[in-house]
């Protein structure tokens, strides 16, 4: 059953063409892949798709009783509730249902009703409907789902009485996700699930997915959930889309087959467009030849000639360069204890670091691998213990969520207040280098995908020239 139909679906922020002529198709139980480099338009798609941004032209055709559900990135649950009672509101339905059953019961109970037949047997009739399609739709079920999906998104040590405001940013958007799952919707719209996931729970989402019985469109980088999850991609390139068969592997496969192909059949075409020419041009005065020059030349003006085959879009081209190196000890850690105000997150920490280490920092949700980077960075106050620095350290921080990019500022001006005795033109050939180039430094930083941020946050740290990289969260 086809769910959803995009066609030549258009859109344009102000004079700039975003998507040009796109069209997708979902169909029960299609598990699809949305790609393509930052800022190519994916959350704009899904955005218009969901209902909250307008397009140009074009249409989507979707059936009154296909219900979509849609999770932007980064979204966080606000909500003044517990964490149960919020997941309860996902089924209202069912509690007011429930409510009745209840209510019938306590009727039929009554003297008065039980003398009465028929008043009994209409109210039994009605209590037996009820209680059927209660059970249908789940009604001795949901509380057990609310469970499964909160343990499956790494709540099972939390208080469910717990209040959502006083939990962390990546805490509610894990819940977000949860009532969003809880929901069930026939279309199921996720703009970068991973995020603020550890390995098992992504893990879960992986198999919760496969066997989510409604349809999954996906925009992620993580090419290794999107393997486990999708079978068909769309890319996004251009201003165009193209659809591929399979998972994430199999388009990778398949679009660099098809363009080994396509180039070579335009190569071939130049070589005989070449030839061609070459024939008309040392034919086409002689007497000889002239009738046969004239019959090629017919031959190539009829040609449909074969336009060269894109290649891979530009891609951000930089390196990190450093004042100064640092001594060979860049960081000492010793029995250090880390929180939000009173509460301590993690304790004991004791690491060291020394020029030239690449260290990763893993570890569940909630360890507090991000208190631990804030906190090294002085963002967050320690606990306890100690962080020692080495000589020369200079730190450059990379946050995941690029939270200090939200200003009304344009993009050449977010770059150049902070480094204002750097020339314009090194400026521009900066923002070049990730892919900002013409009137795009003129935009405002507020109006960014989350992919411009990320590049424009690169830029600034590239800029800073740190001798010790900090990243949160970077892939």
């Amino acid at each position: 059953m086809i769910l959803l139909q995009v066609n030549q679906l258009s859109k344009y922020f102000g004079a700039e063409l975003i998507l040009s002529n796109i069209k997708l198709e979902v169909q029960t139980r299609d598990r699809i892949a949305l790609v393509g480099r930052n800022g190519a338009g994916k959350s704009t798609l899904l955005k218009m798709i969901a209902g909250h941004l307008s397009f140009d032209s074009g249409e989507i055709i979707k059936p009154k009783n296909v219900e979509i559900g849609y999770l932007a990135q980064n979204t966080g649950l606000e909500s003044s509730l517990s964490i149960w009672d919020e997941m309860l509101t996902v089924f209202k339905d069912l509690q007011d249902q429930e409510a009745t059953l209840r209510e019938l019961e306590s009727q039929m109970s009554k003297p008065a009703v039980i003398e009465n037949p028929d008043r009994f047997d209409k109210i039994l009739k009605e209590y037996d409907q009820l209680q059927y399609n209660f059970k249908e739709n789940g009604g001795y079920q949901f509380e057990a789902d609310i469970r499964s999906v909160l343990h499956g998104l790494n709540f099972h040590d939390f208080d469910y009485s717990t209040k959502i405001s006083t939990l962390s940013g990546g805490q509610k958007t894990r819940l977000a996700l949860a009532k969003l799952l809880l929901t069930t919707p026939d279309i199921l719209i996720l703009d970068e699930p991973t995020n603020h996931l550890d390995i098992e729970t992504l893990s879960w989402l992986e198999q919760y997915l496969q066997g989510y019985k409604g349809a999954v469109l996906i925009v992620s980088h993580d090419r290794y959930f999107l393997d486990k999850v999708v079978t068909q991609v769309y890319e996004i390139s251009r201003n165009h889309i193209l659809r591929f068969t399979g998972n994430y592997s199999a388009y990778l496969d398949e679009k660099a087959a098809n363009y080994e192909r396509d180039m070579k059949q335009y190569e071939k075409q130049q070589d005989e467009i070449a030839k061609l020419e070459t024939f008309i041009e040392k034919n086409l005065a002689r007497a000889s030849t002239t009738k046969r020059a004239q019959s090629r030349r017919k031959t190539l003006e009829k040609l449909d000639r074969l336009d060269r085959p894109d290649g891979n879009e530009k891609s951000a081209s930089f390196g990190f360069d450093i004042i100064k190196q640092t001594g060979n000890d860049v960081m000492k850690v010793r029995d250090l204890s880390i929180g939000y105000k009173d509460q301590t997150v993690s304790k004991n920490i004791t690491f060291s670091m020394n020029r030239g280490d690449a260290i990763a920092l893993v570890g569940p949700n909630g360890v507090g691998k991000s208190t631990l980077l804030k906190t090294i960075i002085d963002k967050l106050p320690q606990h306890a213990g100690s962080i020692q620095f080495g000589s020369n350290v200079m730190i450059g921080y990379y946050d995941q969520e690029q939270a200090e990019l939200n200003s009304n500022k344009k993009v050449i001006n977010e770059l150049w207040d902070d480094f204002a005795l750097t020339p314009e033109k090194d400026i521009r050939t900066v923002l070049g280098n990730f892919l900002f180039s013409g009137d795009d430094v003129l935009k405002i930083v507020n109006s960014l995908s989350g992919g411009e941020k990320a590049r424009l946050a690169l830029s600034k740290l590239m800029m800073e020239k740190p001798n010790v990289l900090i990243c949160s969260y970077i892939r």
